[in-house]
């Protein structure tokens, strides 16, 4: 069953807490006994500003379910184990642009405040810094992208969805008129509807901070009302441009053809069939209301890892294939625009540039402030990686890649796996 934020006086008083002040603590509300309750926490704005201090964001992170409603996804009765690997990950150092790192560099440089390594569905390396714990649950941001995209999957192999060419108004009827009109949604997974959007996140004009303040504003609906004020810059599937808006958009289809909200789909198709240790939490757009496709999950280090499993087995869940045989070979490859022209891209995931990670078929989900899901199956690799980078983007001092390739590399020397 889904535990839905009530927009009752403490609730109220928490949304205000956290949206126009700072340094608010969870004292308006009862948390069942998370250990980071009563921190100290900033503001949405502040978050995209890039204004959070370090400490300031590494408490705002692991308590993004004080800054909007949530609905939770309720943890397995039955949690799927993660056993420690018989052999750990060993020393590891790697070059980045001329410059010799090790994995405590990556750690400290990057503001690493999670980190598991998990081959084979062992344990290879677990760290928790910065004061988290196996009990804190993180932000994904952006890698909540690739979790909408997964629902899509899933919608399809249950028959929701009839194909990813069918437009996108066929399920969301109030974009009918818009500058959706005749989008498909391979061309929104694709982040190339051709719909204007200026991703910019600490312009307080772009479209999207107008999305940020839609949703603090807590009005239902409004999300979608500034996509459906959007005016059209390209024809569909022309051109890639990275919006947050269109993963709106994603959410809303989902949400119309299965007629359950994302929490409920994942919870009952991925959660509770992976075998979850814990809940999870996603952002609403007001109380009771529709999930932010986007971003706004949190989660905790082995439960992201878990999902990254599942993603390993081809979308089959304890003996049950979740996604179509061949959702995970389209969805993370290399696409290409109806012009032609080829994407690093896939539907909502990111693929690699380097010959080497395409040959091993890696791919990650990417949130800002440095949050990372890789998957590297010729390695049978999951990496996650929480980091706590005040500014959204360009506080990576190591390429993140760089680090995943020389994990990679470590892994495929020892075990042997991914040669050939």
């Amino acid at each position: 069953m889904m535990h839905t934020a009530r927009p009752g006086v403490q609730r109220a008083a928490m949304i205000v807490c956290s949206l126009v002040t700072a340094g608010c603590s969870s004292s308006t509300r009862a948390d069942g006994g998370y250990p980071h309750a009563a921190e100290p926490i900033g503001t949405v704005r502040q978050s995209y500003d890039g204004a959070l201090s370090e400490s300031l964001a590494v408490y705002t992170f692991r308590n993004i379910d004080r800054l909007f409603p949530t609905r939770t996804i309720p943890r397995s009765a039955h949690p799927l184990p993660l056993p420690a690997a018989d052999t750990p990950l060993g020393d590891l150092s790697f070059t980045d642009r001329g410059v010799r790192y090790t994995l405590d560099d990556y750690l400290g440089r990057n503001r690493v405040s999670g980190l598991l390594i998990l081959q084979d569905g062992r344990i290879r390396f677990e760290r928790y810094r910065l004061g988290n714990s196996p009990r804190t649950r993180w932000m994904s941001m952006s890698v909540a992208k690739s979790i909408t995209s997964t629902l899509v999957g899933a919608a399809l192999k249950q028959g929701y969805i009839a194909s990813l060419d069918d437009a996108v108004t066929k399920y969301v009827p109030a974009l009918a008129g818009s500058a959706y009109e005749g989008v498909s949604i391979r061309d929104v997974l694709m982040m190339s509807s051709g719909v204007r959007w200026n991703e910019t996140y600490t312009d307080p004009a772009s479209d999207r901070r107008r999305l940020l303040e839609a949703q603090i504003s807590q009005v239902p609906g409004s999300a979608m009302a500034v996509m459906r004020s959007l005016p059209r810059a390209a024809p569909p599937g022309t051109v890639n441009n990275y919006s947050t808006g269109e993963t709106q958009v994603i959410g809303e289809v989902v949400r119309h053809a299965t007629g359950q909200p994302l929490s409920t789909y994942l919870a009952e198709r991925v959660w509770s069939r992976v075998g979850m240790e814990s809940d999870a939490k996603w952002w609403l757009d007001s109380p009771g209301g529709t999930e932010i496709g986007g971003s706004g999950f949190s989660a905790t280090l082995r439960d992201y890892a878990r999902f990254g499993q599942f993603l390993l087995n081809d979308g089959v869940a304890n003996g049950e294939r979740i996604l179509p045989e061949g959702w995970l070979a389209e969805a993370t490859t290399p696409k290409r625009l109806r012009n032609g022209s080829m994407l690093d891209y896939g539907y909502l995931w990111w693929t690699p540039t380097s010959l080497s990670a395409r040959r091993d078929g890696a791919y990650d989900a990417q949130g800002i402030h440095g949050q990372f899901l890789y998957v590297n199956p010729a390695v049978h690799l999951v990496i996650v990686v929480w980091s706590a980078q005040p500014k959204p983007s360009g506080g990576a001092v190591v390429d993140d890649w760089s680090f995943f390739m020389a994990v990679a590399d470590a892994l495929r020397s020892s075990s042997g796996v991914g040669r050939g």
